[in-house]
């Protein structure tokens, strides 16, 4: 909050020195006489070289013993004090002053000092109460020596020279007793507001700003500005709004640093809506926002998703001549960049580089994952390499995007070198990094690094979120640990809904350990569990169903799909809910002509001729593996199901099928000659 701007309090910061005047030296025509009378002394004429008064009356007489030489030199040095300390150091300010005016300054006690020494003594008095506990004294008793001594001007500087909240409740109420010299102004109210404000008095300072209109005092705007500073600063945002709200229903001009204290604790609090709408009313009482001004506005904009309107307002505080922070083309750029528009992105980015302007890590990070996905590796890594260049710090989050673009560039040793320097510089506290190196290794088939990292970060104490489940998932899965998998398999459900490609690796797990009983019971549960199928799950369930030979369970199961919208119009449901009414000619009635090539899928067709051969239907068997030998590779398929039915040791159910085969010429020899030793073998 701006200090008091009041020409009834004497200034105490920004302070100016006066310019030093320097004295010309008139120049004198060198004119040499041979004798010439001395107005001050008796001469002889003998001394021709003793130094002479320019005039009889000096201009500028000293006075009090060389005082003016001496106040003069240390102003200089105090004018040189203050340019080195800064526009706010507590110098006085020196002015030229009569004789008179010097004896006073001097009985005063002002040589270098801001007050008068009976100022500066209340000020001590009543400062040095703070010491005390509160109700140990009487401010009557403390101040009984400066009645009638004090101004109304000396006593406000008293006030504000305070510094705890309790010495100016009870010196403002010692200065209303002065019947003398006190009188009711919006200068000493203010003065306590912001006293009470800078602590966090709320309630104290709401009874003072209605004892100030009780005693008939109209506040000015800085009085409204420091209560609306004390709702702001403390959080206070429903009261602050409902004051402002009477403050334009009375017409009270508020100034740019009352506004943009207001904007800025709205937009702590996230309360985008209202930053906009207090901007709005500073844009209609025509308050010229500066640069901190624009910059919450186009934060608040882009937290509320406007991008556009963000832009525009960016637009407008490059015309008025401000000149944009690094922070504010960083939020731009991502904004952008989550909005999939990299060509403004990169537009932002080459103007804030014409600026000169260094990128900070958020803005590097923002841009390193445009590149990322937009698969632009090589102006990624040039990025970084520009990063070094200008030792912009880099943290995690840069670490584990560089992990992944050399984990897609297929370099990685790059990306276990680059995670081990975030783990010696000891950045890794995400569970990101580790999440992308341990992705890196599994697509690098490393799959015991992969499984190392995630137990890493466990050791680590990090929470593992839903997605680091679904890696340590993938990890046990590859690493063909059943225990485990399941594990973390009842930790991901615990998280949710299981995903589909979880969901597809656990039944692939089943499946290759034979364990055909845990992925029928497995199947069961995710269907009651309402997962999403994508077409792979349905392959592998009816897979299941095939091989078990659970019709029932695989007809509900194709009556379910094949009603859900994302999967009802594949290709491979299609197929399997048409050769499901595969009986009677129902088939020709639901698709016509089914030697059209192309209208079935060959291993839909595959699964459901094993679920019938599993089941014993000889009809529906014929039937399927006559649409099988109609699809395209239909008879290279219906000899390799031989191949599978033998390894998988059924040699009644491999002997039917090549059966089948023969009756319909087309067996393969090779299947033949197999099937035969087979069946001898089994016999």
């Amino acid at each position: 909050m701006e200090s008091l701007q009041s020409s009834f309090l004497p200034p105490t910061l920004e302070l100016q020195g006066c310019p030093l005047k320097t004295r010309r030296v008139p120049q004198f025509t060198g004119i040499r006489c041979g004798v010439s009378a001395d107005p001050w002394t008796l001469s002889d004429g003998s001394n021709l070289d003793k130094p002479k008064p320019r005039s009889k009356r000096a201009k500028n007489p000293l006075s009090d013993d060389n005082a003016r030489r001496i106040i003069k030199g240390k102003s200089r040095y105090l004018s040189s004090l203050r340019r080195n300390q800064g526009p706010r150091a507590q110098t006085p300010r020196w002015v030229r002053r009569s004789p008179e005016q010097m004896v006073q300054y001097l009985m005063d006690d002002r040589n270098g000092h801001l007050y008068g020494k009976h100022v500066s003594a209340a000020i001590q008095a009543v400062r040095s109460l703070s010491q005390k506990q509160e109700g140990s004294y009487d401010m009557r008793k403390v101040m009984s020596s400066f009645v009638a001594k004090l101004t109304f001007r000396e006593m406000c500087v008293v006030l504000k020279e305070q510094r705890g909240w309790r010495q100016v409740r009870d010196f403002f109420a010692w200065m209303k007793l002065q019947q003398l010299c006190y009188r009711p102004s919006a200068i000493a109210y203010t003065i306590v507001l912001r006293a009470y404000g800078q602590v966090g008095k709320i309630t104290l300072a709401e009874e003072t700003f209605l004892e100030m209109l009780d005693a008939g005092c109209q506040p000015d705007e800085i009085a409204c500005g420091t209560m609306l500073c004390t709702y702001a600063r403390w959080g206070r945002h429903h009261p602050m709004l409902s004051f402002y709200s009477a403050l334009q229903q009375r017409g009270v001009l508020l100034s740019l640093s009352v506004f943009n204290f207001m904007l800025s604790s709205l937009h702590k609090k996230s309360l985008h809506q209202h930053v906009i709408l207090i901007y709005n009313h500073m844009a209609a009482q025509k308050v010229v926002p500066n640069h901190f001004t624009f910059t919450l506005v186009i934060s608040s904009l882009l937290k509320l998703g406007l991008l556009l309107d963000a832009f525009s307002i960016f637009d407008t505080m490059k015309k008025l001549g401000f000149a944009p922070e690094e922070v504010t083309y960083s939020l731009l750029i991502s904004s952008y960049v989550k909005a999939a528009n990299s060509d403004q992105a990169l537009r932002l980015y080459q103007d804030m580089r014409s600026l000169d302007i260094i990128p900070s890590n958020f803005t590097c990070a923002s841009l390193l994952t445009l590149y990322y996905k937009n698969r632009d590796y090589s102006k990624a890594l040039s990025l970084f390499s520009e990063m070094e260049r200008y030792k912009i710090q880099v943290d995690e989050v840069i670490y584990g995007l560089l992990v992944r673009i050399y984990g897609k560039l297929g370099l990685y040793d790059d990306a276990e070198k680059t995670f081990e320097e975030a783990q010696r510089l000891g950045l890794l506290r995400d569970e990101k990094t580790y999440n992308a190196m341990a992705q890196v290794y599994l697509s690098a088939k490393m799959y015991t690094k992969a499984l190392h990292t995630m137990e890493m970060m466990r050791s680590q104490n990090i929470r593992l979120s839903r997605f680091a489940y679904i890696i340590l998932f993938k990890c046990y899965v590859m690493k063909d640990d059943l225990e485990s998998a399941e594990l973390a398999f009842q930790s991901l459900s615990s998280t949710g809904i299981p995903d589909t490609r979880s969901c597809s690796d656990m039944l692939y797990i089943y499946c290759r350990q034979n364990l055909f009983d845990k992925a029928k019971n497995f199947t069961l549960q995710i269907r009651k569990d309402n997962v999403v199928f994508d077409e792979e799950l349905c392959w592998k369930v009816m897979k299941v169903y095939s091989k078990e030979g659970m019709r029932v369970e695989a007809e509900q199961f194709i009556e379910e799909i094949s009603q859900s919208e994302p999967l009802k119009n594949t290709k491979f449901v299609r197929t399997l809910y048409i050769t499901s009414l595969s009986e009677h000619g129902k088939v020709e009635k639901e698709t016509g002509s089914l030697a059209t090539s192309g209208v079935l899928d060959p291993n839909a067709l595959e699964l459901m001729l094993c679920l019938y051969l599993a089941c014993g239907d000889d009809i529906k068997t014929g039937y399927t593996l006559d649409l099988l030998l109609e699809a395209s590779d239909g008879v290279f398929l219906a000899n390799r199901l031989v191949g599978k039915i033998i390894h998988g040791g059924d040699a009644f159910r491999a002997e039917i099928l090549l059966g089948l085969l023969i009756k319909r010429d087309v067996a393969g020899k090779k299947y033949v000659c197999r099937c035969g030793r087979f069946c001898r073998l089994w016999c």
